[in-house]
């Protein structure tokens, strides 16, 4: 496990409009965010694929070339940087988690998910950090493709939206490289909100 601090966070998204508010772009939806904390401005980089910032010494990459194409922008920008795979943070939506939960870890399976499928692939190697964050599961697999490619239920997008700002919260650790604290923080389930007597 790298105790580093990450040199390249990747959001994990499709481009294009009728993609901005759906499931799957997720990913984006905390990497925008964190630009705009960080006063990192995004720009078109054809070379590296996607929009890519950088904030101190940290890269921030969303690719545009499709889910299932992810690995070709992380590969382009890793290379010419010289990034390794344990220095990498890839930050992407996850239908095994509800929303408003969260997953910080190194390493391990990818999911079913297309966009670490071709990162794995293209890197070699699936040493590299995963936030995942939860977006719920629709309870048929027959309808994964449609559940992703949609926009969240109201009350599921506060949420997803209330669970980015803690993962955001936690960014000073990741950014030190204290990565034990910031999964201690990510990973523990908000509380459950008291109910009225």
């Amino acid at each position: 496990m790298s105790p580093s601090a990450p040199k390249l966070i990747v959001g994990l998204g499709n481009p294009g409009a009728e993609y901005t508010e759906t499931r799957h772009n997720a990913g984006f939806w905390f990497c925008e965010r964190l630009a705009q904390d960080l006063g990192a401005r995004l720009n078109h980089e054809s070379r590296f694929h996607g929009f890519v910032g950088k904030a101190g010494d940290t890269w921030l990459l969303l690719p545009q070339t499709f889910m299932n194409r992810s690995g070709q922008s992380v590969l382009a920008l890793a290379h010419f940087y010289r990034i390794l795979p344990g220095e990498i943070l890839v930050v992407h939506d996850d239908l095994d988690i509800p929303p408003g939960q969260l997953r910080l870890k190194f390493g391990g399976g990818l999911g079913g998910h297309n966009g670490l499928k071709d990162i794995t692939s293209r890197l070699s190697s699936q040493d590299y950090w995963r936030l995942r964050i939860g977006i719920g599961h629709p309870g048929d697999k027959n309808e994964v493709a449609n559940f992703v490619l949609n926009r969240p239920r109201r009350e599921e997008q506060t949420e997803i939206d209330s669970a980015i700002d803690r993962a955001l919260l936690a960014w000073p650790k990741i950014a030190k490289g204290d990565w034990n604290a910031a999964t201690q923080h990510i990973n523990a389930r908000p509380a459950a909100p008291k109910e009225k007597a």
